[in-house]
């Protein structure tokens, strides 16, 4: 299994699609590179995200990518849905360079990539969200999603 982390703005609804994507095995809500290794004060520069562990045998990172970028709008920076603010900025972290670089050519290839303000950097620190908010769509799913529920239930198995 590998690792990779999607910030797409609130992450209630990017774990609850992610989780449902072929050769993903395990979603956790978290922030990503932030400033400090705790989670106390205003977020200091976290993005909300998800962490995701999957299968490269069954699924790529240009494919993780091409998921990614059905449910976040890639030009606009620190803002998804209603939701407004540095930690809901776009982004795509990973300890691996190979990740990274696997994302910066599938951004790379695109018509628009000069438009394009997904972040793509090396994950600097991570610190798991608090239980509440894992699996929050499923617990309350009457909550608010950027993400339209067609969507959301497009690859639900």
């Amino acid at each position: 299994m590998e690792t990779v982390y999607f910030a797409g703005g609130c992450l209630w609804g990017v774990q609850a699609f992610i989780k449902t994507l072929p050769g993903v095995t395990f979603t956790e809500a978290g922030r990503a590179n932030g400033t400090n290794n705790t989670l106390e004060g205003d977020y200091d520069g976290y993005a909300e995200c998800v962490k995701t562990e999957f299968d490269p045998c069954v699924v790529t990172i240009e494919q993780l990518m091409e998921y990614f970028f059905e449910i976040i709008d890639p030009y606009s920076l620190n803002k998804q849905g209603q939701d407004v603010g540095e930690k809901y900025r776009t982004g795509v972290y990973s300890e691996e360079s190979k990740h990274l670089e696997e994302a910066k050519a599938f951004i790379n290839k695109r018509n628009d990539s000069e438009l394009i303000v997904v972040e793509i950097l090396p994950l600097a620190n991570y610190v798991r969200s608090a239980e509440e908010h894992q699996s929050r769509l499923a617990k309350c799913p009457n909550d608010y999603c950027h993400i339209p529920e067609e969507i959301l239930n497009k690859y639900m198995i």
